[in-house]
């Protein structure tokens, strides 16, 4: 071997493997785009099932109940297998998921079929992070994860309102049989794409349940939690919101403006997470405070709605980065399993608990459960300085 071979050879180590992460990146957009389509063709989606609106928004809660129960003992019954395998299983899922949600007239089948695809979505979960840092060198790593962790918030802001537009257009059983057929492409890439790697050897590992003894970890929980939830109580059921409010003509409209917006949030929390994760998330609760003050009072009109819209897209873009990236300063891997757990589980809630106060109190009191839940999450970012969400990260303290 020549030393030009070899330089070049170690030139090729030290960049990001592209094409591999961003299989990652779209399996993580496929596993939030399969859970979250419903919201944007749910009215549609719960004629043809003949149930109720509040029973369709059900289809998100199993989905989500199923990925945060299964976190831990899926990570626990498929340690050992090859790690390829498992995900091009969950991309497999993803795709007969989503085929039988578009044949099917059954309600019951389609929400068993969401709980297994809400399976899969633990297992791609489990590995995202893990395989960003074995395919990058090691100065290289943060970086791959937030590539790779791109796919979520990308699949929220982009991903859903172009599903409720396809839906418009074509269908939202249509729908669904496209995003069935990019899950199988989406397996011929990891198999193309994605190196295999061996599964992990059986020893003693730390509990996972332990770090929420360590400092920080249970006050970015909490944010996850009551973040996640207030989000989903809104976003959940925002035709049915729009349409109470008399702007449902303007769902794709708002579901655009709220993508956009977020991106620009993706943005510029890409740029700015290292050295400003505590601003950056402060900003993020007082954005969606304001959005929702803004929403219980001004929703029927057309500027104040796509004013509220858009502070609440920015708010809310940045969120699955600047929270990942804290659970895992604080807590990290084991970190990162209670983060899976808690985010599901909290995005099952927010479905349950959106159709209950559907039921109950009416669309109206959608934004004021949200105020009810960002107050607190303001006061606990404020309040966790020295751990948590600190105005340093660790290792940045220069």
């Amino acid at each position: 071997m020549t030393t030009t071979d070899t330089r070049t050879e170690a030139q090729a180590a030290q960049k990001l493997p592209i094409s591999p992460l961003l299989a990652l990146t779209t399996a993580a957009f496929m596993a939030i785009l399969t859970e979250a389509l419903p919201a944007g063709v749910l009215p549609e989606m719960a004629a043809s099932l003949s149930v109720s609106e509040a029973a369709a928004g059900q289809t998100l809660t199993v989905y989500a109940i199923a990925t945060g129960v299964s976190a831990f003992p899926v990570m626990a019954a498929t340690a050992a297998w090859p790690r390829r395998r498992l995900l091009l299983a969950a991309a497999l899922t993803f795709a007969v998921a989503n085929l039988v949600t578009a044949v099917s007239d059954s309600y019951a089948l389609t929400m068993v079929l969401r709980l297994a695809a809400g399976v899969a979505a633990a297992v791609v979960w489990a590995e995202l992070v893990a395989y960003a840092r074995r395919l990058a060198p090691p100065h290289l790593q943060g970086r791959a994860i937030a590539l790779t962790m791109a796919g979520v918030p990308l699949a929220l802001s982009l991903g859903i309102p172009l599903g409720t537009l396809l839906g418009d257009l074509l269908g939202w059983r249509l729908t669904f049989g496209l995003v069935a057929a990019v899950s199988v492409l989406l397996a011929v890439w990891i198999r193309a794409s994605v190196p295999e790697f061996p599964g992990r050897r059986a020893g003693r590992r730390e509990p996972i349940l332990a770090a929420l003894r360590l400092p920080g970890v249970v006050p970015v929980l909490f944010t996850v939690a009551a973040y996640v939830l207030a989000h989903n109580i809104l976003y959940t059921y925002i035709a049915t919101f729009l349409h109470d409010k008399g702007m449902g003509a303007l769902r794709e409209e708002v579901l655009l403006v709220f993508g956009i917006a977020s991106a620009a949030s993706i943005v510029v929390t890409g740029a700015l997470v290292d050295r400003r994760l505590r601003l950056l998330t402060i900003l993020s609760a007082v954005l969606f405070l304001v959005a929702a003050a803004v929403l219980t009072v001004l929703a029927d009109e057309p500027g104040p709605l796509f004013l509220a819209v858009v502070l609440w897209g920015l708010g809310w873009g940045g969120v699955p980065t600047l929270l990942q990236t804290a659970v895992n300063d604080a807590g990290g891997d084991r970190g990162q399993a209670l983060l899976v757990t808690t985010w599901n589980s909290s995005m099952a809630a927010g479905g349950a608990a959106g159709g209950l106060m559907l039921s109950l109190l009416g669309a109206s009191s959608f934004p004021w459960g949200v105020l009810a839940l960002m107050a607190p999450v303001a006061a606990v970012v404020l309040s966790a300085r020295a751990h948590g969400f600190p105005a340093k990260r660790p290792g940045l303290e220069r």
